[in-house]
């Protein structure tokens, strides 16, 4: 197995023990971890800023992070993101905290934004920039 297939493999395992309904933002054409997601029976829908695509199973939205269409992540637990650019990252924090979902980054090698967030190690090291806060009950 490549490195690469083992990165989104751990992403994808760690992922489906936790979360039910995700949506990985700016997948491109690698849709390993999707593609593990989809097959625990997670609820994954995948987004990019080129036109809609199709792999199998697993459906690609057009979507541009820096003016996300909120429908398509409303109810989602979790976004995540591999390897997003630097430009990404307050867009994608704005838009779990927006939308109240957590976010998890994998980077490519040891960068990181601000602070680096919450560290996981699954295998491979994550990092958790928003946790979802619990909804009020009125």
């Amino acid at each position: 197995m490549s490195r690469d297939k083992h990165i989104e493999r751990c992403i994808g395992e760690y992922i489906a023990r936790y979360y039910r309904k995700v949506v990985e933002i700016g997948v491109g054409s690698n849709t390993v971890a999707a593609r593990v997601l989809n097959d625990a029976g997670v609820d994954i829908l995948c987004t990019d800023i080129r036109p809609t695509k199709q792999y199998g199973k697993i459906l690609v939205l057009q979507d541009d992070i820096c003016a996300p269409d909120l429908a398509i992540y409303e109810n989602a637990s979790l976004l995540y993101s591999i390897r997003p650019g630097e430009e990404m990252m307050v867009p994608l924090i704005a838009l779990a905290r927006r939308v109240n979902a957590d976010l998890i980054v994998y980077h490519l090698g040891f960068e990181c934004y601000g602070d680096g967030g919450e560290i996981i190690d699954c295998g491979v090291i994550l990092h958790r920039y928003y946790r979802q806060k619990p909804s009020s009950v009125a």
